[in-house]
């Protein structure tokens, strides 16, 4: 079934999809025009959709970004049955204030002086386009749809996708 969702509904459900999978594939490209991808923990969505992450300054994916701003993110949890695809423009901020307010003490694996690192940065991605797909069940309960479907010759199988207009 196709449920394209608008605004607030439309960030709700980003947002509860992001929480979910918590991680994702963040695709780049830069003056070569080569796609780089790289996984990346998502630190928040806020309530206007964009996305962020903490990352290095002087890392590629954000020579990329400065590059070329248009990126996708590809959220996949086979587990519960749940995806997402992002596409977006991505800029740095390296504000203290939204470096303070997005901090968590997991960062500090990565950046062990905390807030004060030089190279601490975030990578916020606005959300142009967002599509998603969620079966809502179980592998085998969609086993035993399909088979069911194969038996009664019409589709049982249970689903939602759609379009994100945040």
């Amino acid at each position: 079934m196709e449920r394209n969702l608008q605004s607030g509904e439309a960030v709700k459900k980003l947002q509860q999809l992001i929480k979910s999978i918590h991680t994702c594939v963040f695709i780049s490209s830069g003056k070569a025009c080569d796609c780089l991808s790289r996984p990346m923990a998502v630190v928040d969505t806020d309530h206007q959709g964009n996305i962020w992450f903490f990352t290095n300054i002087h890392s590629n994916k954000v020579k990329d970004v400065e590059i070329e701003n248009r990126v996708e993110l590809v959220f996949a949890h086979p587990g519960k049955h749940c995806y997402l695809h992002v596409k977006g423009r991505a800029g740095v901020v390296t504000d203290k204030r939204s470096i303070q307010e997005k901090w968590t003490p997991v960062v500090k694996a990565w950046f062990p002086k905390g807030i004060d690192d030089p190279a601490l940065c975030l990578l916020k991605v606005k959300t142009d386009e967002a599509f998603y797909w969620e079966t809502g069940s179980s592998r085998i309960g969609e086993m035993i749809r399909m088979a069911l479907s194969i038996m009664v010759r019409r589709s049982l199988l249970k689903g939602v996708h759609g379009e994100l207009h945040v």
